[in-house]
């Protein structure tokens, strides 16, 4: 999925980048999962050591008021986490495996035809759209086939 380049984006706009600010940034825009800010920090701390908690979410609150990145829940797969990302310009669903935590990011002409038809029937203009899907993902659903047969495919809340 196509994601801004949020170093660009944010020199663009006149905001100052300090080299942890910029650590925050960078670890963001590299990331190949959803990170949540404990990780956020670690890693981050691997590129400036004496970066602060309070500087990566002051970073993260910064990137959402600029709407360069989605804070998301992911279903609560692990407590009351939240995930970050990297906005990306087409909106995606998320589908979060109950057995293993996995994330995968799905997108569809589909969906977009639905946002659309979604506005046109009832009028609201989306500006946000955020989607997840829960259940099993394809390693899991083959390591597991029992888990599989037991549900009805209709579970919304319930977690392993």
């Amino acid at each position: 999925m196509e994601r801004p380049i949020l170093l660009e984006e944010v020199a663009a706009r006149g905001v100052r980048l300090t080299a942890q600010r910029r650590a925050v940034i960078e670890v963001i825009q590299q990331a190949q999962k959803h990170l949540d800010a404990g990780s956020l920090l670690k890693l981050a701390r691997e590129r400036e050591p004496k970066i602060d908690r309070a500087t990566v979410y002051r970073t993260i609150e910064l990137l959402k008021r600029l709407r360069l990145i989605d804070e998301l829940d992911l279903m609560h797969l692990e407590g009351e986490k939240h995930y970050y990302e990297v906005k990306t310009r087409r909106d995606h669903i998320h589908l979060a495996c109950f057995h293993c935590g996995r994330i995968e990011e799905f997108s569809s002409p589909m969906f977009e035809r639905l946002k659309v038809e979604i506005a046109h029937h009832t009028g609201f203009a989306i500006r946000v759209t955020r989607l997840e899907v829960g259940g099993d993902c394809r390693a899991c659903a083959a390591a597991y086939p029992s888990v599989r047969e037991e549900d009805t495919g209709t579970r919304t809340t319930q977690h392993r």
